[in-house]
């Protein structure tokens, strides 16, 4: 492409994946001043003067600032499809939480994942995150913000309900019936995750794309990070490279998601493998996929 990767999208990344090892006002920083990026995505913050720090930031940025709600829901194991009615409205209020502490953010909407699942409870476990991801939605609207699922592996790592694009294209058509304030996050590094392609996928959620992640992901069993770990492009063994970017963007091309008038997030999802520097990392990444875009056919 001759025009801009910037004309099209808003170029963003996850601050705890990008800077792992730094504290969150500096990963917060460190994106603030860097030009190539035109979102972030923050997630819950430690205490007060953590969050009031991160909030003088982000409003002194321009930065489009996104909401990631997975950790929230990772880190003490809660599941929003949770069968048992207790830990689903444990889920549920978390999730709450973080609209309320998005919005203080200067973010429009939050992103959740849904939760394990198990086959004999699977449809219980659907209605459950129905039940949760329209609560949330409701709440949301009355804010004016967004509510996303991110689109996980079904069987491999996190093993999330949703799950395969057909199923999640399901659900999403079901949740517009009641909620236009939902939409689907999607991301290259969990297409090899779930054995799709990036054509299959983008075309089977079209109608319900509203953010949009890259990476990379080991999918040969026994393999160091192996499973949703999210390495750096190219690395040994692992799935996408600058090839599977290409494809990506161009599968994007021609589905109608290169819109200047209403350009969608498009953030990095990219950590670090053991030993590995941030800064060498990030780098990697820009590289990547500027190389990448300058292969995307006019």
């Amino acid at each position: 492409m001759r025009e801009s990767i910037h004309k099209y999208f808003q170029v963003g990344t996850i601050r705890w994946m990008s800077f792992p090892n730094r504290s969150v006002v500096d990963q917060v920083k460190r994106v603030a001043v860097d030009d190539y990026f035109d979102a972030i995505e923050v997630t819950k913050c430690a205490d007060d003067a953590e969050r009031e720090e991160v909030k003088k930031i982000l409003e002194q940025s321009h930065l489009k600032v996104c909401y990631g709600a997975q950790p929230r829901l990772l880190g003490p194991k809660l599941n929003p499809n949770d069968i048992d009615e207790e830990g689903r409205k444990k889920a549920e209020a978390t999730l709450i939480e973080a609209v309320d502490e998005a919005e203080y953010l200067g973010a429009k909407g939050i992103a959740f994942l849904a939760g394990k699942w198990e086959e004999e409870t699977k449809d219980q476990a659907y209605a459950q995150l129905l039940k949760t991801t329209r609560n949330v939605c409701d709440y949301a609207a009355k804010k004016g913000m967004n509510v996303e699922l991110e689109v996980f592996d079904f069987d491999m790592d996190k093993a999330a309900l949703i799950g395969p694009a057909p199923y999640a294209a399901k659900f999403a058509a079901d949740m517009r019936t009641t909620n236009n304030n939902f939409g689907l996050l999607v991301d290259l590094s969990h297409f090899p995750t779930t054995y799709e392609t990036s054509k299959f996928v983008i075309q089977t959620l079209r109608p319900y794309i509203t953010h949009l992640h890259f990476g990379n992901a080991v999918v040969e069993e026994g393999k160091p990070m192996y499973g949703d770990k999210h390495p750096r492009l190219g690395y040994p063994n692992s799935a996408n490279d600058i090839p599977q970017l290409v494809d990506f963007l161009q599968v994007l091309k021609e589905e109608g998601f290169f819109r200047a008038d209403d350009p969608l997030v498009l953030s990095m999802e990219v950590t670090l493998a053991p030993g590995e520097d941030d800064e060498y990392v990030l780098a990697n990444t820009k590289r990547c996929l500027n190389r990448a875009w300058a292969l995307v056919e006019d």
